[in-house]
């Protein structure tokens, strides 16, 4: 059991608050004297482009990660993705003396070109108490509250940090989710790993934080439509229009989202054609279905892979009809509710009570290394600090629009309750 020492309202991020003995520094003086290199850090990230199709940006953001984690100890190890366009992916690790060993996982890529990050003037910049730039939130402001519960618990309980073995993993591409990294992060695995935890940002519920214990699943596919191409004038009724083809899949598909369970289809895009004066000979459609259960999506597959063959579009002349194709293009299962994440979760609850911390869980539907892992062994997301507007670069000159950035102020609490979790997990 860690001594917590209860904070007053009137004392600044849970000021008192101690580890070890009443004569040990306080975390929350650790932290906060943590939180200013924290802060370069996460700048001179936030500097770096590293939109997953810039490898170069990629690699020299892991480059910088493996500077900033080296004083802790910290060996790395860069594995060459399987997508030559995209960055090495970056594996750090310190063994310990124990067998108890835990991974942590964040990822180096972001969502924004060059070009797009130029052309809306987005970079790093301080209002207050808002840090903007590409990736404070998702997902470099995680990776800066992981090095800061390392260092932490490398100050306050150098023997529990010494004796644990720590394993790091970054993904080159999480943005799109590489099957690669999953086969890596699971081959750390050990009978001493006792869980997983990742640091993308953590949700609110007005003053209530909240971590990440489930997420929806996601298919990718692609439809095909071959048609017959013909004259649009002379020859229209020989003609078996593809285009009007896919126009009746898009509504079919569209009507296969039923909200009640959680089941979300989406028709992303659709082109076909070659000229106004033809009879479409092809068509294409690509999308994507989200559900947060595996009975549910496997009745979508089902039900997507059921629109393949005969097309109900014919010629006139000959009743020649459209044939469709179904591709899936790529899966992610669904991270469904388990026991073994709420027994993880309750961990981090129990701490954020003794720390003053209002804390919840929730599900969500965007995707996270986590869907890789959660059948394996506990994990746990949404360790990294609070912020808004991820995957967004765009400012209105009114304001209703902004930019990614993340809350400075949640940086010490978080960091705080990771490692006093930690602590506890480790000391079961």
């Amino acid at each position: 059991m860690i001594p917590v020492s209860k904070a007053t309202h009137e004392t600044p991020f849970f000021e008192g608050i101690r580890v070890m003995t009443p004569d040990a520094p306080t975390l929350t003086g650790v932290v906060r004297a943590i939180l200013p290199r924290a802060l370069r850090l996460l700048e001179s990230w936030v500097r770096v482009n590293s939109f997953t199709a810039n490898p170069e940006g990629v690699n020299r953001l892991a480059q910088l990660t493996c500077d900033a984690f080296a004083p802790l100890g910290f060996h790395a190890e860069r594995i060459p993705s399987s997508n030559p366009g995209w960055g090495d992916h970056l594996v750090m690790s310190r063994a310990g003396t124990s067998k108890k060993s835990l991974l942590l996982v964040s990822h180096l890529d972001t969502v924004y070109p060059p070009e797009e990050e130029i052309r809306n003037d987005f970079h790093w910049q301080r209002e207050g108490n808002r840090l903007f730039g590409p990736g404070t939130i998702d997902i470099k402001g995680g990776s800066v509250v992981m090095w800061m519960t390392l260092q932490a618990l490398k100050e306050l309980r150098p023997d529990v940090f010494c004796s644990t073995t720590w394993k790091l993993l970054w993904n080159s591409s999480e943005e799109n989710l590489p099957k690669d990294f999953a086969g890596i992060c699971r081959s750390r695995i050990d009978s001493g790993t006792l869980a997983a935890l990742v640091f993308e940002a953590e949700g609110r519920m007005g003053s209530r934080s909240l971590l990440v214990t489930r997420r929806k699943g996601r298919l990718r596919w692609k439809i095909k439509v071959q048609g017959r191409g013909a004259h649009a004038g002379n020859q229209h009724p020989q003609g078996a229009n593809a285009i009007a083809q896919v126009s009746r899949l898009v509504d079919q598909i569209t009507e296969l989202t039923d909200a009640s369970r959680g089941l979300t289809f989406n028709v992303g895009l659709v082109s076909g054609g070659t000229a106004v004066n033809r009879v479409p000979h092809e068509a294409v459609a690509e999308g994507e279905f989200r559900a947060f259960d595996t009975q549910t999506y496997r009745q979508a597959r089902l039900a997507l892979l059921a629109l393949a063959g005969t097309g109900g579009v014919r010629s006139e002349a000959d009743d020649f009809p459209c044939k469709v194709d179904v591709e899936i293009l790529h899966e992610t299962g669904p991270w469904m509710e388990s026991s073994d994440t709420d027994r993880l979760f309750g961990i981090w609850n129990s701490t954020a009570t003794e720390l003053g911390i209002e804390l919840g869980s929730e599900t969500r539907g965007g995707l996270s290394d986590g869907n890789y892992l959660w059948d394996a062994l506990p994990t746990l997301d949404g360790l990294g600090p609070w912020g808004a507007n991820a995957h967004s670069s765009e400012r209105s000159a009114d304001g209703t629009k902004m930019p990614e950035y993340a809350e400075l102020d949640s940086f010490v609490p978080k960091a705080m309750l990771n490692t006093l979790a930690i602590l506890k997990l480790l000391n079961q």
